[in-house]
C-alpha cells in the first residue's frame, strides 16, 4: 500500500487496479469540489445576511432564506467529503477537518484547493496542466 506525504494511501491502493479506480475518484473529486464551492458561497451569503441583520439592522430576509439553503448544501458537502475520502482512503481526521471547513467562512475554499492538489497528485496519468 503506497501513501502520499500526508500519510493518506494513494487512490486505488490495495485494490490492485489503481488505474480503473481513477475515473471514479475523479468524479468524486469533481462532486466534492462543486459542493465545497457552493457551500462556501452559501456560507458567505449567510454571513452577509447576519451582518445586514445585526450590524446594519436591516431585517433578516437573507439569513432566513440562505440559512436553510446553506444547511442543505452542507449536508451534501458531508456526503461528497465522505465519498471522496473513502475512495482515496483518507484518515478519519482528514475527513472530519475537511467537513468542518464548510462551517468557517473562506475555509472551504482553502480546503478544497488543498484536497484537490493532494488527490490529483495521487492519481495516475494526471494532466500536466493541473
Amino acid at each position: 500500500m503506497s501513501a502520499d506525504r500526508t500519510g493518506a494511501p494513494s487512490a486505488g491502493a490495495g485494490s490492485g487496479s489503481g488505474t480503473s479506480a481513477a475515473p471514479k475518484v475523479r468524479s468524486a473529486l469533481t462532486r466534492y469540489r462543486v459542493m465545497a464551492w457552493v457551500t462556501g458561497i452559501g456560507l458567505l451569503f449567510v454571513v452577509a445576511g447576519m451582518v445586514q441583520e445585526h450590524v446594519l439592522h436591516r431585517g433578516d430576509s437573507l439569513t432566513s432564506v440562505m440559512g436553510p439553503v446553506h444547511g442543505l448544501f452542507y449536508v451534501l458537502l458531508l456526503i461528497t467529503t465522505f465519498d471522496l475520502g473513502t475512495r482515496v482512503r483518507w484518515p478519519w481526521s482528514r475527513m472530519l477537518l475537511t467537513a468542518l471547513a464548510g462551517t468557517v467562512p473562506f475555509l472551504s475554499f482553502y480546503a478544497e484547493r488543498k484536497n484537490h492538489r493532494a488527490v490529483e497528485a495521487q492519481l495516475p496519468g494526471r494532466a500536466a496542466a493541473s
